[in-house]
């Protein structure tokens, strides 16, 4: 007997054996049957709740393989200073603080996230000057957009210890002023120095985010994350796994280790209580890039590494977003195949942002998967078109290209980096237009069902996972969103409009606008 039918439904199933379908009965979390015109009486008992969908589209839940959630969370208990949010000039910046610090006393850290030089009048980042004009007593921390770069105030500067003493780190950049050597407080890719040196959120304000967090994700109608934080550790996994028990968040998480907690797990237990199709542990993250002006980390150590994942039987998750990144990063899997042969690796490239159709063949060679975020068309549209060079711009995001030369592409979100919202990935990768309405590559248009998979069974594979979720199938998990249009029948425009009215996960309804 079901616990749970829906009918009267638009189903697009993404299972290659039934595409479509009018009725899902659900059992003890899983799905019990989908027909195409069945009543299901046979199913049905007095306790069978029933949900009339009047006509309206039921998907898969969608997976989000690429995002940050202890970012997200802080970021909605932190000033939010993107363009969105009314933040155009460095002077609204420092309104917002100035506001937030007549509220703190003294010594209290402020923080904030989501600034863009792109849109600010001045078109260049904030300084510690401009921050110390209206914070002198509150050391200030400002994370860029993109999270790998970061403004601190005077005050903040001496209690992380940088000074015009201070030699750059290894694999890092301490902006400076050319003529005195004096750090101007914007920092690059210092992320982990930083999180060693800054006090963490509090705990109770930590708890509201974290909330808040998993209710945002919930009501876009993701049921899975994919948590890709190169801070990823032991006390991370831990803290997902109280967040699990307590309850404080809904979606299931696979959480990857960053390369610290890559070497704790090589020598320590990360088992868990909690349910493995609720919490499990994935890849390995490893950012590649060229901050300073050489790569790092070196092709000789990113092999090793890559070799030491594989031989785990972990994912190298690879942080690649230039070509010469991509390359380096298709080198090092290579290497690690030709050591230890194993057609099943789905090892895989995060970004994949610049990328040449030769490339897109040898990543199809080697069989890498490619997880990318299609909401960066629409949100960071406008920007590629002014200051991208023509040579890059060519092959920015080039889903198609990727798709015709046999990548399995997934795609995600990278917030807080950008909202999480797959409607507007969905719709991006179908439209190819930035916010403003211009296009961005339209060439590399793919059709709304294979977007709609890119989020879906594609990104379920992306996580070995695609035996449990991805598709709506017997006996695969009762994760499902119900949508108040169908991406596949209405205009391209009209689909980045498409709300969610229903999120049910492991069978039951956690978000429902319908009632």
């Amino acid at each position: 007997m079901a616990d749970l039918i829906l009918f009267d439904a638009n189903v697009i199933t993404m299972d290659p054996a039934r595409p479509n379908a009018q009725r899902v009965a659900i059992k003890n979390g899983r799905i019990l049957a989908v027909a195409e015109d069945d009543n299901f009486k046979e199913l049905r008992h007095k306790n069978t709740k029933l949900i009339n969908c009047n006509g309206r589209t039921v998907l898969p839940g969608f997976i989000d393989p690429h995002l940050h959630f202890h970012g997200l969370a802080e970021s909605l208990v932190t000033l939010n200073l993107e363009p969105c949010n009314n933040v155009r000039s460095i002077s609204d910046i420092q309104d917002r603080i100035k506001q937030l610090s007549k509220e703190l006393p003294s010594g209290t850290w402020i923080r904030g996230r989501g600034y863009n030089e792109f849109y600010l009048a001045e078109k260049r980042h904030p300084t510690r000057w401009d921050l110390d004009a209206v914070t002198p007593f509150h050391p200030t921390k400002l994370t860029h957009r993109s999270g790998r770069a970061h403004v601190l105030n005077s005050l903040a500067l001496r209690l992380v210890n940088i000074s015009k003493e201070t030699a750059d780190p290894p694999e890092g950049l301490i902006d400076r002023n050319i003529e005195t050597g004096e750090p101007t407080g914007l920092l690059y890719s210092m992320g982990d120095y930083l999180a060693k040196a800054i006090p963490p959120i509090e705990n109770d304000q930590m708890e509201h985010g974290i909330r808040l967090a998993s209710q945002e994700l919930i009501s876009l109608g993701i049921t899975s994350i994919y948590d890709t934080s190169s801070r990823n550790h032991l006390t991370r996994w831990k803290m997902f796994q109280t967040w699990k028990e307590y309850k404080l968040l809904k979606p299931r998480v696979t959480m990857v280790l960053g390369r610290d907690g890559f070497r704790e797990y090589r020598g320590q237990n990360f088992s868990t209580q909690v349910e493995a199709n609720q919490l499990r542990l994935g890849g390995v993250k490893i950012i590649l890039h060229e901050t300073t002006g050489k790569l790092s980390p070196s092709q000789q150590e990113l092999n090793e590494i890559v070799l030491n994942i594989h031989q785990c039987g972990l994912q190298a998750v690879l942080h690649a977003i230039e070509e010469t990144t991509i390359d380096v990063a298709c080198s090092a899997i290579q290497y690690a195949l030709q050591k230890f042969p194993n057609p099943k690796h789905r090892h895989r490239i995060e970004h994949c942002s610049v990328c040449t159709p030769s490339l897109a063949k040898r990543l199809s060679s080697i069989g890498v998967f490619v997880v990318t975020q299609p909401s960066f068309i629409y949100y960071n549209g406008e920007r590629y078109l002014r200051t991208v060079p023509d040579s890059n711009l060519k092959h920015i995001y080039p889903i198609a290209t990727l798709m015709k030369n046999g990548v399995r592409v997934a795609g995600s979100s990278d917030c807080p980096m950008v909202p999480a919202n797959p409607m507007i990935g969905i719709y991006s990768a179908v439209s190819r237009k930035a916010e403003n309405g211009e296009f961005v590559l339209p060439e590399e248009r793919i059709s709304p069902l294979e977007a709609l998979r890119m989020y879906t069974d594609y990104a379920a594979e992306t996580t070995f996972e695609e035996m449990i979720k991805g598709s709506i199938a017997p006996g695969k998990l009762a994760d499902l969103v119900v949508l108040n249009g169908d991406p596949t029948r209405l205009s391209v425009d009209e689909i980045k409009d498409i709300k969610v009215e229903m999120t049910i996960l492991n069978g039951e309804v956690v978000w429902d606008k319908m009632s």
